[in-house]
């Protein structure tokens, strides 16, 4: 069961994977970190008494389990399967944890060569953003065997409010691609809704008090309604991941043959807000864009 687990290996320190680790570290877990910037994994030693090392292969030794978190499919490959990646220090019966938001193909050729080594796989995307994983309160979406999750599920939980399997390897990544693509619509509603009470002279702020207690009401527009009239930007969860993310979508929808019209307009959406110089802007600076334009 995963109170066994007392000593765990964390791949990239981001905004995401430097609080998550903490959360671990606090928790009374012994915590192994590598961190491409080594001067972020030496920050994150001296704050939280955790060891900091030099290659994903080196941090993994030793650890029961190996969680991490960095960019893309490829930055995945390459600290896992790659020279030095984390696979080549792990034992068998340990088991990897993958939290970065990728595709179900990787997915897949992870969970195939980790069972070529007696290691068990679990991909498990997160939502919540930087300020759910500071919370230690992400949801997280798994992907693996019954086994598998039954032993990471209880560690997950130092940093998460909702950890639920959803299938068999692969689909964790399905689900969170579920999760953005919903989330792409709700900002471009929240985005236009916002936009049109401003032409129309009504008090924004009095608006959201009274529809957010109605069928209009999302998280979106409980944790962004404020910074969005205030036409800041600088938090959040980046433009330039959130594309990232939606190719992922989209591309998995040419596959399935399922239909995303909306979501492919919203990632055009976000291509403008980058050409705007937004691509760290949050995702909900799709409302500057239409302020923009409408001052054209």
């Amino acid at each position: 069961m995963s109170k066994s687990i007392s000593t765990v290996a964390f791949i990239g320190l981001g905004v995401m994977g430097y609080p998550m680790a903490g959360h671990l570290a606090r928790a009374g877990l012994t915590v192994r970190v590598y961190n491409r910037t080594a001067t972020k994994a030496d920050a994150w030693a001296a704050e939280h008494g955790g060891s900091d090392h030099s290659t994903p292969r080196e941090a993994a030794q030793g650890a029961e389990l190996v969680l991490l978190c960095v960019g893309n499919d490829d930055d995945v490959r390459q600290v896992t399967i790659g020279d030095d990646g984390a696979l080549h220090g792990m034992t068998e019966g340990s088991l990897l944890v993958d939290h970065t938001t990728a595709s179900a193909d990787l997915a897949l050729e992870l969970d195939a060569a980790c069972s070529e080594r007696g290691i068990g796989f679990v991909d498990a995307p997160v939502s919540g953003g930087q300020q759910g994983a500071e919370n230690g309160a992400l949801t997280i979406m798994c992907g693996g065997s019954e086994a598998d999750f039954a032993r990471v599920e209880g560690t997950l939980g130092h940093f998460a409010k909702a950890v639920t399997l959803m299938g068999p390897a692969g689909s964790g990544q399905l689900t969170k691609m579920v999760n953005q693509i919903c989330i792409a619509g709700l900002v471009q509603g929240l985005a236009e809704g916002l936009h049109f009470a401003e032409q129309a002279g009504l008090d924004q702020q009095r608006v959201i008090d009274v529809i957010s207690k109605g069928a209009a009401g999302s998280w979106q527009m409980e944790n962004r309604h404020g910074t969005m009239i205030a036409d800041k930007y600088e938090h959040g969860f980046a433009v330039d991941w959130m594309r990232k993310d939606l190719g992922i979508c989209l591309e998995q929808a040419r596959r399935l043959q399922a239909r995303l019209p909306v979501t492919a307009l919203v990632d055009q959406f976000y291509a403008d807000v980058q050409v705007m110089g937004g691509g760290r802007w949050d995702t909900s600076s799709l409302l500057r864009r239409l302020r923009a334009l409408g001052h054209r």
